[in-house]
C-alpha cells in the first residue's frame, strides 16, 4: 500500500468513527470531510474492507439518497436500533438523519 492510500484510509476511518449513533453520512460527505472530495467510491471500498476489530460504525454510511448496502440487511436493523427511521422506499431520510459535524 502507498502512503497516500494509507493516509486516505486513516482519514476516512477517523471521520466514520465520529458519526454519532442515530445519524448517517453519505459516502461523498465522508470523502469531503476526510479531505478527499470526489472519492466516494473509494470510501465505499474502505467501508467494505474495514477490519472488524476496529469496530467502526460502517452501518452509518449510506449513499447520497439514503440507500443502504444491497444485500446487507443488518445495516437497516442497526440503523433502526439507533433510532434512524427508513422511508417507505427503504431509504434513510437524509434531511432528518444526516450528521452535520
Amino acid at each position: 500500500m502507498s502512503f497516500e492510500h494509507d493516509a486516505f484510509i486513516a482519514e476516512v476511518y477517523d471521520v466514520v468513527r465520529q458519526i454519532p449513533a442515530g445519524r448517517v453520512l453519505s459516502y461523498g460527505r465522508v470523502a469531503e470531510l476526510a479531505g478527499w472530495p470526489n472519492h466516494s467510491r473509494a470510501v465505499g471500498r474502505a467501508m467494505k474492507e474495514a477490519p472488524l476489530e476496529l469496530e467502526l460504525p460502517c452501518h452509518r454510511v449510506v449513499n447520497s439518497v439514503g440507500r443502504t448496502v444491497p444485500g446487507w440487511h443488518q445495516q437497516a436493523i442497526l440503523l433502526m436500533s439507533e433510532g434512524v427511521r427508513l422511508k417507505d422506499n427503504g431509504c434513510v431520510d437524509m434531511k432528518r438523519f444526516t450528521w452535520e459535524p
